[in-house]
């Protein structure tokens, strides 16, 4: 959700009733403190790629200052961090896309596991949801039963939440569909590009993070829609990467100008459960309202 996630959009969720987030994303000290404006007296919290972060630990203490109900790590080592974002009395919430990671977070003090399967839209790796998710409960219920879980990865409506909750999830971490709201910092030729597609019009490659010279772990790639950029060069990293001068200029002129046919619209298999952009309430309350009248009627066919 980096930049896509605002303070908009997360004082919108917060304010229906859900744990907003600022997507901090690389680490945009000016940005964060318009976003966290833009949030005025709600309460929200800030998420951060952890690899990125830790090139800039001046950040974490910038958005600590702003009194964030939660600090979301993702993608990297949480444990440089945990002492600094304890000490704050803030919530530690760490993205995770294995057990061995899970367990590690766990291990290091984190509070909320969100246990994000290769569905999701964006960086992740190759775990699916249905059974990742089963596993950390497991280990959690074994070995510390205080430490809250959170599915992510392909929920974007109430059966996603059900289902999770019937995983072992307390709860869920919705991306996709919150990215394609009203409050949301995204393109509207990049909204109904998502509109339009299904989940198999997606695909995990790196090509876009070689187009912006952005530097990821090797174990991630990120979910996007296909598109001529993909198709020309997925199957082709060598050759983008000599390119990568001209690629990159054009790539990054494409996202300012909303090019969906060189610039990739991040987005999850959801793709093909999103129909229409919606208020985050709404989706919110839609999917809470169908999550409690399916798992009450699976619950009256038990008896």
């Amino acid at each position: 959700m980096a930049f896509a996630a605002g303070g908009e959009l997360a004082a919108a969720v917060a304010n229906a009733g859900g744990m907003g987030l600022i997507g901090g994303a690389y680490g945009d000290a000016q940005w964060l403190d318009e976003q966290f404006s833009l949030a005025g007296d709600t309460q929200v919290g800030c998420g951060f790629i952890t690899w990125s972060l830790a090139k800039n630990l001046a950040l974490l203490d910038h958005v600590l200052e702003k009194k964030p109900g939660a600090l979301f790590l993702s993608f990297g080592d949480p444990a440089p961090f945990v002492q600094v974002i304890k000490s704050a009395g803030v919530a530690l919430i760490c993205q995770v896309q294995t057990l061995r990671d899970a367990q590690h977070a766990i291990g290091v003090g984190a509070d909320v596991i969100v246990a994000q399967g290769s569905e999701a839209g964006g960086h992740g790796e190759k775990r699916g949801t249905l059974t990742l998710v089963p596993e950390v409960a497991d280990f959690i219920s074994r070995e510390n039963a205080d430490v809250m879980l959170c599915a992510a990865g392909g929920i974007a409506d109430g059966r996603g939440l059900a289902a999770s909750l019937m995983l072992g999830a307390d709860g869920v971490v919705m991306g996709s569909r919150f990215w394609a709201t009203h409050e949301a910092q995204v393109h509207p030729n990049m909204l109904q590009a998502a509109i339009d597609a299904n989940g198999d019009d997606t695909i995990r490659s790196s090509v876009m993070d070689i187009a912006r010279r952005l530097n990821w772990p090797d174990r991630y790639t990120a979910r996007v829609l296909k598109n001529a950029f993909t198709d020309q060069w997925h199957d082709d990293l060598p050759a983008l990467l000599k390119n990568q001068d001209d690629e990159a200029d054009r790539w990054r002129k494409a996202w300012v100008a909303g090019d969906i046919t060189t610039a990739n619209t991040f987005v999850g298999e959801v793709a093909g459960l999103i129909d229409s952009i919606e208020s985050a309430a709404d989706v919110l309350r839609d999917t809470c309202t169908e999550a409690k009248a399916l798992l009450s009627e699976h619950s009256k066919g038990l008896n």
